[in-house]
């Protein structure tokens, strides 16, 4: 190891003349883990629990889950107490996330924060019932929050899937084209977020992504089965999608078991989730 960090800084100083060097800690199976904020300009500032986005392609999230099946009651309530007191130490206001990777002791360390909505929001609207966005426009509004942290309550297990452009088969290569037929999935517990129709036409110049599959179960058992069967009643016709991809994912023995972490796609899909 020593004779590797010699050999380094020499190369950091030929190339630009300074050999300062920082070391990253190594992190062995890690989860990367979520906590969604909001913060009002009063000073009031809650977080509405975890998400997990552990299943990433290309360190781009792929499914996202509410609650964590790697956290703890003592674990999720410090990871909420350290995001909650760390938006209050800024004096942040908006809605917001503070990203960690949780490692297999369940020591959790920062990784980044996200100053704004994110794709996969939705989940936690579906457990704890709270319409994320109205929450961030009535704080743009100088409005203070309706709630406080003891009136938020989780309910049920929540999952999100993207579904995107892309052909699996060629290594996740992106396919516009037009839509030519589509039939969304509906029924209790089932959300869709998209903009498409038939006869849009997907461009080549932008994210991939072209709907969101959001569902919620009374346990996570029943949230993929909902997703499985949303999957099934899925059409888009016209262009290549991920969803068979998506369907490999949630009937994995080790997804189903809760026993993955971000390695997981490239694990088990090999040199085309690359």
């Amino acid at each position: 190891m020593e004779k590797e960090y010699d050999l380094v800084k020499q190369e950091a100083k030929i190339s630009f003349n300074d050999d300062s060097l920082y070391l990253e800690k190594f992190m062995e199976n890690p989860r990367h883990v979520e906590i969604q904020v909001l913060a009002d300009e009063h000073g009031n500032c809650v977080h509405l629990g975890e998400r997990d986005c552990s299943v990433q392609r290309r360190n781009q999230k792929v499914l996202e889950e509410t609650p964590s099946g790697i956290l703890d009651d003592k674990t999720r309530r410090k990871m909420g107490e350290v995001a909650v007191n760390a938006v209050k130490e800024i004096g942040y206001t908006n809605a917001g996330t503070i990203e960690f990777l949780v490692d297999k002791n369940k020591d959790f360390y920062f990784m980044e924060m996200n100053t704004r909505v994110q794709v996969e929001h939705p989940v936690t609207e579906m457990v704890t019932g709270i319409d994320i966005i109205k929450e961030q426009i009535k704080i743009a509004s100088g409005e203070p929050l309706s709630f406080k942290q003891k009136d938020i309550n989780f309910t049920g297990h929540s999952l999100e899937v993207r579904i995107n452009a892309e052909d699996p088969d060629k290594n996740f290569m992106p396919c516009p084209g037009t839509i030519t037929d589509l039939h969304l999935p509906g029924g209790n517990g089932v959300r869709i977020d998209t903009a498409i129709y038939p006869g849009y036409k997907i461009p080549p110049t932008y994210d991939s992504m072209i709907a969101k599959i959001i569902v919620h179960g009374k346990d996570r058992n029943e949230s993929i089965a909902k997703m499985n069967s949303s999957i099934a009643e899925l059409v888009v016709d016209g262009i290549k999608t991920n969803t068979d991809f998506i369907l490999k994912i949630l009937e994995d023995k080790d997804f189903k078991n809760n026993n993955y972490d971000t390695s997981f796609i490239s694990k088990k899909f090999g040199k085309k989730s690359h």
